[in-house]
């Protein structure tokens, strides 16, 4: 069983999770404003994930025999300044999610709570990946500037990109 203090907390992460899905999918809505399918693509992914990981959320604390408690989602940010401005935003957001992952970590440490500690893992590895794969574009982005050209290679790029059901939920089903 969890602490009241640990259920508390993982129930906010379960609703950061779904409120970083509903963020992702703005952000894809505006890539399609602006004809940047690859860009869309990326986000429509990444909201899959965010999706996914609210679930993989939602199954644990059922499994331990917590209630799962649901909190309005906050309207997203819609409007961004550009491409480079949006993902340095969405990178920020990522750094955020890591803290309240790790917050989390640290709860589960005090609380001796070693099934939700290693539950945790896997998300702590999964931000690492996350805040990498964002600085990467920030970084690219930086470069390319307003060569419009370099901006349809990385959007072409981005269109390859494809949802993987992670591998906690693959296991829970």
């Amino acid at each position: 069983m969890f602490s009241e203090n640990m259920l508390a907390e993982l129930n906010k992460q379960y609703n950061y999770e779904l409120y970083s899905g509903y963020l992702y999918m703005a952000m894809e809505a505006y890539f399609h404003g602006k004809g940047l399918s690859g860009f869309a693509n990326f986000f429509k992914v990444q909201t899959e994930e965010e999706r996914a990981h609210a679930r993989i959320f939602y199954e644990f604390i059922i499994r331990k025999g917590g209630t799962i408690t649901l909190d309005s989602i906050e309207k997203p940010e819609a409007d961004f300044d550009s491409p480079l401005d949006l993902f340095k935003k969405a990178l920020a957001h990522e750094e955020f999610v890591t803290s309240r992952i790790n917050k989390l970590v640290d709860i589960a440490l005090e609380d001796k709570d070693h099934a939700t500690n290693s539950f945790l893992q896997w998300f702590v590895d999964e931000q690492v990946e996350e805040e990498e794969n964002f600085q990467g574009i920030v970084q690219k982005l930086e470069l390319i500037g307003n060569d419009v050209h370099a901006l349809l290679m990385l959007d072409a790029e981005l269109g390859q990109r494809v949802f993987t059901v992670p591998a906690p939920l693959a296991q829970a089903q």
